[in-house]
């Protein structure tokens, strides 16, 4: 009797998780964010090449307006001074006619009472071109002293003019360098912005804004997150890696990424 053949053993097949649309959406949407932050982070480098000039710029722009102003108010109170100046002058004019009216009023009085009435006019006036002579005295220092701050302040601005165009030039020179790539690299961000919810990309930038390097979407780097590099549970690392849904580092809040999307 011929034996009965050994039944064969099947080999298991494995099933294959099918993802559902909303897991391809957020598979999209991860892949719309981290190519955002590539894009925004050589934007970011271009930025970072120019370094300080354009807040030096800004800072010189901001302290030649203050001189500007500062020198247009001191010559309007030089002004005014001039005119008080001159306004005393006409008074000190008017009260030595006044005086010499007096005195020739004198030469033909009639009593001892006019007299004395038009010398006490006369008095008056004297007083009051003494006291005209010293406001001019302390209207002439302030004067003065007027003058010295406003070219204090000139010889400052133009300074500060000097050292803009210098900073300027060289600003302008790194900006022709750069400008091409980064205009091609803003188009690129706003095309991807313009594709991405706008639940997400507002959470995107208040991350971005609130991370010192700028960085909002992050892959795993040994087992941490690549944004603040604290450790990320296994099972957690294993949700990433499957992009079904969008998981944020539960201590710095950035969108986390499987190390593969940086080698795309």
């Amino acid at each position: 009797m011929a034996r009965k053949k050994k039944a064969e053993v099947e080999e298991p097949v494995l099933v294959q998780h099918t993802k559902t649309e909303e897991e391809l959406k957020n598979e999209q949407r991860l892949t719309a964010l981290y190519s955002l932050q590539m894009i925004d982070s050589q934007i970011d480098k271009i930025k970072i090449v120019r370094g300080e000039l354009p807040l030096e710029v800004e800072d010189l722009e901001d302290e030649i307006a203050g001189l500007e102003t500062r020198t247009e108010k001191f010559a309007q109170e030089t002004q005014d001074l001039e005119k008080l100046i001159s306004d005393k002058n006409g008074m000190i004019q008017d009260s030595r006619l006044l005086i010499k009216k007096y005195e020739e009023q004198q030469m033909n009085v009639r009593n001892n009472r006019e007299y004395d009435s038009l010398s006490k006019e006369m008095e008056f006036q004297n007083l009051e071109i003494q006291l005209a002579e010293k406001r001019i005295k302390e209207f002439s220092l302030e004067l003065e002293i007027k003058q010295k701050s406003i070219d204090e302040a000139s010889a400052k601005l133009t300074e500060r003019k000097a050292d803009l165009e210098v900073k300027k030039s060289e600003l302008d020179d790194i900006i022709k360098e750069t400008q091409v790539e980064e205009e091609e690299l803003l188009l690129k961000s706003d095309k991807l912005e313009e594709v991405i919810v706008p639940r997400l990309l507002k959470a995107y930038k208040r991350i971005r804004g609130n991370a010192r390097n700028g960085l909002s979407v992050v892959p795993i780097e040994r087992d941490a997150c690549g944004g603040c590099f604290n450790k990320i549970p296994p099972q957690h690392q294993m949700e990433i890696k499957m992009s079904k849904k969008i998981i944020v580092c539960e201590y710095c809040g950035r969108i986390l990424v499987d190390p593969a999307f940086g080698e795309e």
